[in-house]
């Protein structure tokens, strides 16, 4: 009797369990909904006396300065729970860098020369920003870790420090010096600086990004008649667009994939574009100047933020996979984008 009760026993919650599995795959059960991804832009808006600095999450505008002193946010990085913006507010009398994180403003400087923040990277506990701080002459290119500032440059021309990226151990500063007589595109990596153009032409490096070993920059060149839009590999330029004035303002890879922001000149406007490998969409038509400001890829979906001109007001905006796909209302200019 044992013997057999048991087996019934069990041939029972075989029978139960396999009624279970039949229950959960039930076409009346429903699909698990997918996530989506939070979209955090950095950028200021005009009150119509100063400007604020903005951040948005999902479209919804997170003011973090009172409008009191004019203020800008230049990039947005988010790490774990916390989301840090950099860029520059207004003390009275001089620019003042800072950060915000999570809203709380950090001063980097103490106010006595103008200085700004123009790119924030953050890697384990270590929060790192490039700008530029003024030494009553000239601007300095600097980057700050953990608030304290090293100088890349002597300060003895003006320099500037654009775009930060740590990999590793190594840190990674694009930015330009000027050499008496032209702006030179410059990468300092861990402090040492390699010069990507060589000064016969005005040129400036505005991103940096580094994947499986390479480095790549973006930014602009003359040519002695434009502007030309150009990512650096490895110090190696390629040309993105050079029959117009061009500008190439962010960089960012995925996979074998290169992706650029940015915009061009067609004879009438500035339209838009990102680059895919080299190869331009217009993210906008030319009814108004627009520009694209930065860009981010997440999984197969690929985001810019910039700005368009709606009459004498500015749009900011978001386009995801070439298509737009928010507005920011109002006057507004939006510089940086992260996606998480």
């Amino acid at each position: 009797m044992t013997k057999k009760l048991t087996k019934f026993m069990a041939n029972m919650l075989l029978v139960a369990a396999i009624a279970a599995v039949a229950a959960s795959c039930s076409k009346d059960d429903p699909a698990p909904v997918k996530k989506q991804p939070d979209i955090y832009v950095a950028g200021y808006r005009y009150d119509g006396n100063r400007n604020i600095a903005v951040l948005w999450k999902n479209g919804t505008a997170i003011e973090l300065t009172n409008g009191s002193n004019s203020a800008v946010a230049m990039s947005v990085f988010v790490s774990g729970n916390d989301v840090y913006v950099a860029g520059v507010e207004e003390n009275g009398t001089k620019d003042v860098a800072k950060i915000w994180k999570n809203g709380v403003a950090i001063a980097l400087t103490d106010g006595t020369n103008h200085a700004w923040i123009n790119s924030v990277f953050v890697s384990g506990n270590n929060v790192y920003a490039a700008g530029v701080e003024d030494n009553g002459t000239y601007g300095v290119a600097k980057i700050w870790k953990n608030g304290a500032a090293t100088a890349l440059t002597d300060g003895t021309k003006y320099a500037g420090a654009r775009s930060v990226f740590v990999s590793g151990n190594d840190i990674y500063v694009a930015g330009d010096e000027y050499n008496g007589n032209k702006y030179v595109a410059k990468l300092w990596k861990n402090g040492s600086v390699t010069s990507l153009t060589d000064g016969t032409n005005h040129a400036w490096a505005n991103s940096v990004f580094v994947s499986g070993g390479n480095v790549y920059v973006a930014g602009v060149e003359g040519n002695g008649t434009f502007d030309v839009a150009k990512v650096w590999k490895n110090g190696t330029a390629t040309a993105l667009a050079c029959t117009n004035y061009a500008n190439a303002n962010s960089v960012f890879v995925s996979g074998n994939d290169v992706y650029v922001a940015g915009d061009e000149y067609n004879g009438n406007k500035y339209v838009a574009k990102l680059w895919k490998n080299g190869t331009a969409t217009a993210l906008t038509d030319d009814s108004n100047h627009s520009y694209a400001n930065s860009v981010y890829v997440l999984g197969k979906d690929v985001y810019v933020t910039g700005y368009y001109e709606n009459g004498n007001q500015h749009i900011a905006a978001v386009w995801k996979n070439g298509v737009l796909f928010q507005t920011l209302d109002g006057v507004r200019v939006a510089n940086s984008i992260f996606v998480k």
